[in-house]
């Protein structure tokens, strides 16, 4: 146990000492730091541009919107439409035109209008433009906005006020929705968030404890410390070294991230996807640390145990892929289930008892459906099971595999050389 408090101890102020480390750590700090209090940023700009600029305003923004014109036979029907195609279309400066289609056609070609409707009736148009886009809505909107014209119309020739055809018209609809179980649109953010934040800091420190293992082995500095240290005591302290790291590097991350929410918190308000991720649930952020703990721990030592069977550093890429693309299935498994909100499909259901997919699968199940709590106590057995095992043989693996050189060992000789230690 000495000796691993040892290691651990260097291990870990080799981190703190990294300049990368330190480096990527501020970067973020300084990157949340802008983000967070962009409001503020664009609130002083616009202040100290709008002192300048409020006068000629108004004049310069319908000067620079494009035009779009409305023309009718029935001026009542021109009259009507004018407003609402005003109101809807706040991107154009609608006008309307009381001439003959060709020469609404001809302004459009060349440029002095982007579009045209032309109203037969209030169920009736022709819409002109000269290059239609993929992504125009603009006839789109303009059959709802004649639906109401026309029924406006209609109630009102049947002797109806306008206070009664706006009353009709403009009704409040008052729908209250209730989640029984889960809110994945509110939780979603709490499942990416996650994942991706496992994803990196899997990717990250894993392939750094293989390359370290791999660079204290090509300068034969191992054939040193395995003669001062057991190869376990240095095993468990380098992974547990870099997990303690990486937490500390998220909580600085994301503990500074909800300190500036806190404080600047009324600039975002009315932010729904702010607020939701930063009021994440106790027991959400329970199940957050447990399944990220445990699933760096399985992944740390698998990188490990590659790192050590490596004698050249120009092989620790080929040599940890295996791992890399066993991690990148379930990271792509839980991916597309919370982008699509199918999270309890058999197949879902089956990689959330897998050890090697259960840190990312199962807690997305957790946030984004309704677990029983036998299925989740399951899934985190399993995986401690896993991890503890993984642990002993990564540590057998590593041991026979720091003192074995030339070229990589198979794994018949590794399994021949654990089978003896």
């Amino acid at each position: 146990m000495k000796q691993f408090w040892t290691i651990f101890k260097f291990e870990l102020a080799g981190y703190f000492k990294n300049k990368i480390f330190i480096g990527v750590t501020v970067s973020m700090v300084a990157a949340l730091v802008i983000l967070i209090f962009i409001p503020n940023i664009v609130s002083l700009v616009k202040k100290d541009s709008g002192n300048h600029a409020e006068e000629t305003m108004q004049d310069s923004d319908n000067e620079n919107k494009s035009i779009m014109l409305i023309s009718s036979e029935d001026d009542e029907l021109s009259a009507m439409a004018q407003p609402a195609f005003a109101s809807a279309f706040s991107d154009y400066q609608v006008k309307t035109l009381n001439e003959p289609v060709e020469t609404i056609k001809q302004q459009i070609l060349d440029g002095s209008a982007e579009c045209a409707f032309v109203l037969d009736s209030a169920s009736s148009y022709t819409y002109y433009v000269n290059n239609l886009s993929m992504y125009d809505q603009n006839a789109s909107i303009a059959d709802m906005l004649l639906e109401d014209i026309y029924r406006s119309s209609a109630m009102a020739k049947k002797g109806m006020t306008q206070q009664e055809i706006s009353d009709i018209l403009n009704v409040q609809i008052q729908g209250r929705v209730t989640a029984l179980g889960a809110d994945q649109m509110k939780n979603f953010f709490y499942t990416y968030i996650m994942i991706f934040a496992l994803y990196m800091v899997i990717i990250v420190y894993g392939q750094m404890i293989a390359n370290n293992v791999a660079s204290e082995k090509s300068s034969r500095a191992m054939e040193v410390l395995v003669t001062s240290a057991k190869p376990n005591s240095m095993m468990f302290g380098k992974v547990f070294a870099s997990c303690l790291a990486g937490l500390f590097q998220l909580t600085v991350i994301f503990g500074t991230a909800l300190l500036l929410y806190r404080f600047n918190k009324s600039s975002w308000t009315g932010n729904e996807i702010m607020d939701s991720f930063f009021n994440i649930p106790p027991y959400l952020l329970i199940y957050m640390l447990i399944f990220f703990l445990l699933g760096f721990l399985i992944y740390a030592f698998l990188y490990g145990a590659v790192g050590s069977t490596v004698s050249k550093m120009e092989d620790i890429n080929t040599s940890v892929m295996p791992v890399t693309m066993v991690f990148l299935v379930g990271f792509f498994v839980v991916i597309f289930a919370i982008t699509s909100g199918e999270v309890d499909t058999p197949l879902v259901k089956v990689f959330s008892y897998l050890p090697f997919s259960s840190p990312m699968v199962m807690f997305a199940r957790i946030c984004m459906s309704t677990v029983p709590i036998f299925e989740i106590v399951l899934s985190v057995a399993i995986l401690i099971a896993s991890v503890i095992l993984t642990g002993i043989l990564s540590a057998k693996i590593y041991r026979a595999g720091v003192l074995m050189y030339g070229n990589k060992p198979s794994p018949r000789q590794i399994l021949k050389v654990i089978h003896k230690a």
